[in-house]
């Protein structure tokens, strides 16, 4: 190996690679794949340049791709319950209750707020917008809403209901790094989420009374009867949901969870067509669900789901995991960090330079985990020397590392939103107000000093 990595080595790196994928996506409008290997190409280059053996090489691509496998089987299960979940008329009857309770000038924010709540019940962001968030979408779409400020709606309560949940990975993982008690990292969210929630809620209230609504009563009246004909619309559809919500409160892993409810929705359709047919439910499950109810508008929106449906997703989670790897074993991320770690002291700029820095992670790595992780232990000496309350930290951490990854193009989170509610990640960020405000509001409270809690003299580092 040369000689070690400097901060301006690493910061050219991490620029030129952040700019190649940045022109091809947001500037040419490509895939993310082909960027994405194109970086992961160059800096294999650039490793090698450097000296690094194909052993240390491989080492970082792997360990890159360690953390994303359980998210890859999760989102595979997610596909496979898409297609099993509109087959069985679990979807549609969601879609049709909600046509028959929620108004039409308050169907934005409803949407949003119906996504916070089924977020916060069972902590995870993927099932919120792949269960209630994809009804709600077909639901909008049919209506005349914009599809992007459906996505932004649908997500940002997602994401706020997978943030303030007890049962969430990322919120138990944030509060575990910090060192934080978790209620008291939870309430301390408050002081950014709920201003975060409530400006976004009056956001899409204005959007939603601007909006001119396409579709009259006689069409609704048509909608809900050829999804009444077409599907089993019946309160059974509701058990599969309410198993998911048993499993999430009672903390079953989300691969058995999803895997359960998968199995129980499968018998339901088996049940509901008197069709004991494997074949057919297999394909179902592995190439998606063929909606043919002669109505392209309900066709459009119910054909969707399956197992293959994810692949792209999986191949370019594959790549950026590879690359953000990489990266990670060559300390590229490492290095940026450690300046801002030990020169910063104020809590204005230790609470910015801890977004910005959640911000780069997911950038480069896309992966929510290790953008929470790397941030967390590269500050967590400095904010215990200013005296602050691992709740500051652990909250910093949820404002970026957290909710930032589902506005990256090649993000874990984002490319999953994207594929499932098909809505480019680029259109839906401008409405996904609750996300955007996160990182905005907290380091406007270290500025401030608005929400922030200092150690007592028992807790503090001698």
């Amino acid at each position: 190996m040369k000689k070690e990595l400097s901060v301006k080595e690493a910061l050219i790196v991490f620029l030129s690679l952040l700019l190649i994928i940045s022109i091809c996506v947001i500037g040419v409008g490509m895939s993310p794949i082909f960027p994405v290997l194109c970086a992961l190409g160059l800096l294999i280059g650039w490793s090698k340049w450097r000296g690094a053996s194909w052993d240390k090489i491989h080492e970082g691509i792997i360990e890159g791709v360690k953390t994303g496998i359980v998210p890859m089987v999760i989102f595979i299960l997610i596909g496979a319950l898409i297609a099993i979940w509109i087959a069985s008329g679990v979807i549609p009857t969601m879609m049709y209750a909600g046509f028959s309770v929620i108004s039409i000038k308050i169907f934005l924010p409803s949407a949003f707020v119906s996504c916070a709540v089924v977020g916060i019940s069972i902590g995870s962001a993927f099932t919120t917008v792949s269960t209630i968030g994809l009804a709600l979408m077909g639901m909008g779409i049919s209506m005349g809403f914009n599809a992007a400020v459906l996505a932004g709606a649908i997500i940002s309560g997602a994401v706020f209901g997978d943030k303030m949940s007890p049962l969430s990975d990322t919120t138990n993982l944030a509060s575990a790094v910090a060192g934080a008690d978790l209620f008291k990292h939870i309430r301390n969210m408050m002081w950014t989420t709920v201003p975060a929630f409530v400006i976004s809620f009056i956001l899409y209230g204005v959007i939603g009374f601007q909006t001119k609504i396409g579709q009259t009563d006689l069409e609704t009246k048509q909608f809900l009867e050829v999804l009444q004909e077409n599907f089993a619309i019946s309160w059974w559809a509701v058990l599969p949901i309410l198993l998911l919500v048993v499993c999430s409160v009672k903390r079953v892993p989300a691969i058995a969870s999803l895997l359960l409810t998968i199995l129980v929705s499968s018998v339901m359709y088996m049940i509901q067509t008197q069709n004991v047919d494997l074949k057919q439910l297999s394909t179902i499950i592995e190439n998606g669900f063929v909606s043919e109810t002669g109505m392209e508008q309900i066709d459009t929106l119910l054909t969707r789901g399956g197992i293959q449906s994810m692949m792209w997703s999986v191949s370019l989670i594959l790549l950026t995991l590879s690359l953000g790897g990489l990266l990670m074993k060559m300390d590229v991320i490492t290095v940026l960090m450690a300046p801002l770690a030990h020169k910063l002291k104020s809590t204005g700029s230790l609470v910015a330079a801890t977004v910005f820095s959640g911000a780069l992670a997911n950038l480069m790595i896309g992966e929510q985990y290790l953008s929470i992780i790397l941030p967390g232990r590269a500050f967590k000496e400095s904010y215990d020397k200013a005296g602050l309350a691992p709740e500051v930290l652990s909250r910093a951490l949820e404002d970026s590392g957290t909710v930032l990854n589902s506005l990256i193009p090649w993000g874990v989170s984002g490319v999953f939103m994207a594929s499932t509610l098909q809505v480019s990640t680029l259109d839906y960020i401008p409405f996904s107000f609750f996300i955007l405000l996160c990182p905005v509001l907290s380091i406007l409270s270290g500025i401030t000093g608005i929400g922030i809690h200092r150690q007592r003299p028992n807790e503090m580092i001698r």
